[in-house]
C-alpha cells in the first residue's frame, strides 16, 4: 500500500471512526497540558504523513512496522507486507487520543498502572530517519467496575487504558480506548491477503504413502467429482466431497517465514497437491505435518490464460466491441490476480488445518462404505426334506 494513500484511506476511515487521520492547523499544545485537561488532546499535533515507522516494545518483544518506498513491511518477518489499513487506523487513533480522566500519580505508582518498561507497551512513531516523532507508554487496561467508576460507561470488556505521554508523570491519563491493536506480535501486523482458488476442476493429492494418493476430476464447476483409476468396487461417497468444491476458496494464514525448518514443519516429505481451475490457474502445494491446529504450507501459482476471444457463431457485429471490451477487462483482472498470487511463492505459511483438511485426506476416506452381503428372507439353516422327517418319527410295531 502506497504511503501517499494515508490521507485517502483516512478520509474513508473518518466516516467510520469519527475523525480524520490527516490533522491540519491544530493549535499547538504540549502533551503535558493535554494530559492534564479533561477532553484535551493527549499528544501534541503532528503530521501523520511524516510517520515512516512504528516500533512497539513490551519486555523483550519488539516489532518494527516500517515504510519501505511505497510499501509498509515488517522487519521481524523479513520484510513481509504489513496491513496498511491497520497501520493507518492505529496512527489515526493516536493522533486523536483525548483525555477521559487526568491521573495524578508519583513515580512510585507507575508500576501499579503498568506504566513501566517491564510491564507496559512502548509505542514509538518514527520518521524516515528512524527518529521518534512521538512516544507513548501504554499501561493497564481499564474495565468499568475495576475499582473506580469509568468516566465513559461500558462494562465487561476493557473500555479504556492508562497511558503516559512522554516520560514525565504529568503526562499520565486514562483514555477512552483500550488500543487493543498495539500488539508486539509481528504476526498481528501481517497483511493477510492470500490466494483465492476459484472453481476447481482438477485435484491431485500425492501422499508419501502411494496407496493414499488420489485424483479427482470434473468437467465444470457444477459437475460431480470423478475418481480416476478407480479400482473394481470403489465408489466415491458424494457426501464426503463437498469440501473439494470450495477448497482454498477463502484461504487465510496465521504466520509466515522465508526460512522454514523443513524437518520441524514436516516439509521434507510433504503431502503434495495440485489444483487446477476452470480459468486455467494451477496451484502446486506442499503441506507439512499438522502441529496442533496448524499446518505449514508452500504454494506456487501459474496460469494458462486464454488471451484471444473466440467470437460466437451467431455473434452480431454490433456486439463485437462490447464483448471484446468485457473480455479484455476480465483478462486484465486475471493477470493481476496471477501476479499477486505468484508473489506468495517465496514464503512458507502457517495455515489453520481446517482450511486444507480436504487435501490431507487419504484415498480411502473418500470412498463409500461397502455394503454387507444380506441373506434372503427365509434363508438360514438347511431345510430337512419333509418325507425324511416323517420317516424318522413314524412308530413301528415291535419286531419290525
Amino acid at each position: 500500500m502506497k504511503s501517499t494513500q494515508f490521507v485517502v484511506l483516512a478520509v474513508v476511515a473518518a466516516g467510520l471512526g469519527g475523525g480524520g487521520l490527516y490533522v491540519l492547523n491544530r493549535q499547538h499544545q504540549d502533551y503535558q497540558q493535554g494530559a492534564r485537561q479533561l477532553g484535551g488532546q493527549l499528544l501534541a499535533s503532528f503530521d501523520v504523513n511524516a510517520v515512516a515507522g512504528i516500533r512497539l516494545t513490551q519486555g523483550t518483544n519488539t516489532v518494527n512496522v516500517l515504510r519501505n518506498g511505497d510499501n509498509w513491511t515488517i522487519r521481524e518477518r523479513s520484510g513481509y507486507p504489513a496491513n496498511f489499513a491497520q497501520i493507518a487506523e492505529f496512527v489515526r487513533k493516536l493522533s486523536e487520543l483525548k483525555v477521559a480522566n487526568p491521573i495524578t500519580v508519583g513515580a512510585s505508582r507507575l508500576p501499579m498502572l503498568e506504566l513501566t518498561r517491564e510491564t507496559g507497551t512502548l509505542v514509538e512513531l518514527l520518521d524516515k530517519d528512524g527518529k521518534a516523532i512521538k512516544t507513548l507508554m501504554l499501561g493497564k487496561t481499564h474495565t468499568r467496575g475495576s475499582g473506580e467508576e469509568s468516566p465513559f460507561g461500558g462494562g465487561g470488556m476493557p473500555d479504556g487504558r492508562y497511558v503516559q505521554a512522554g516520560t514525565g508523570t504529568d503526562g499520565v491519563a486514562l483514555v477512552a480506548d483500550a488500543l487493543a491493536s498495539a500488539n508486539t506480535k509481528a504476526e498481528e501486523w501481517i497483511a493477510k491477503d492470500f490466494l483465492k482458488v476459484e472453481q476447481p476442476v482438477f485435484i491431485e493429492v500425492v501422499h508419501p504413502e502411494a496407496t493414499n494418493s488420489f485424483t479427482l476430476t470434473r468437467t465444470n464447476e457444477f459437475a460431480d467429482w470423478q475418481l480416476t483409476e478407480a479400482q473394481t468396487g470403489q465408489e466415491l461417497d458424494k457426501s464426503k466431497l463437498f469440501s473439494f468444491n470450495t477448497v482454498l476458496s477463502g484461504a487465510s494464514f496465521n504466520d509466515v517465514t522465508d526460512k522454514p525448518d523443513l524437518a520441524k514443519a514436516g516439509l521434507e516429505h510433504p503431502v503434495e497437491a495440485q489444483v487446477r481451475t476452470a480459468a486455467g490457474f494451477t496451484y502446486k502445494l506442499k503441506l507439512g505435518k499438522a502441529e496442533g491446529d496448524n499446518v505449514s504450507m508452500q504454494v506456487t501459482t501459474d496460469a494458462a490464460l486464454v488471451r484471444e476471444r473466440t467470437p460466437g457463431k451467431d455473434e452480431k457485429p454490433e456486439d463485437k466491441d462490447k464483448l471484446d471490451k468485457e473480455f479484455k477487462e476480465k483478462l486484465a483482472k486475471l493477470e493481476e490476480k496471477l501476479k499477486a498470487e505468484q508473489a506468495f511463492g517465496k514464503w512458507t505459511y502457517t495455515v489453520s488445518k481446517w482450511s486444507v483438511d480436504a487435501l490431507l485426506k487419504n484415498r480411502s476416506e473418500l470412498l463409500a462404505e461397502k455394503k454387507a452381503a444380506t441373506t434372503p428372507a427365509g434363508a438360514g439353516a438347511p431345510q430337512v426334506p419333509t418325507d425324511s422327517l416323517l420317516d424318522s418319527t413314524v412308530l413301528k410295531p415291535p419286531g419290525q
